[in-house]
């Protein structure tokens, strides 16, 4: 089993996942291999909170140019998921 600091990256801080904490709702990046299930215990474990429902969204890498020629690459793919916490949990952020 993976360790919950594996699957939890870090918190996404946007206007608009701001706007979805009064809502009990925390958007995390967390590891691209990770499933709904290890994404939830693993929030469960680190900030002690029961969670009610797990959403994942899959993002491609960005296209990037390469310094100045015109050779291609990308950024990493990666991975979001939104937290919906149960009725009568307290805040995480």
């Amino acid at each position: 089993m993976k360790n919950a600091f594996d699957i939890i990256l870090s918190p996404v801080v946007t206007e608009k996942c701001n706007a979805l904490i009064q809502d009990k709702k925390y958007t995390f990046k967390v590891a691209p291999n990770a499933g709904k299930i290890e994404i939830g215990k693993a929030v469960e474990e680190l900030f002690h909170v029961k969670v009610k429902s797990v959403n994942v969204m899959n993002y491609q890498g960005k296209a990037k140019r390469a310094g100045r020629t015109m050779q291609m690459g990308h950024r990493p793919d990666w991975k979001r998921a939104v937290i919906t916490l149960a009725e009568g949990s307290i805040e995480i952020i």
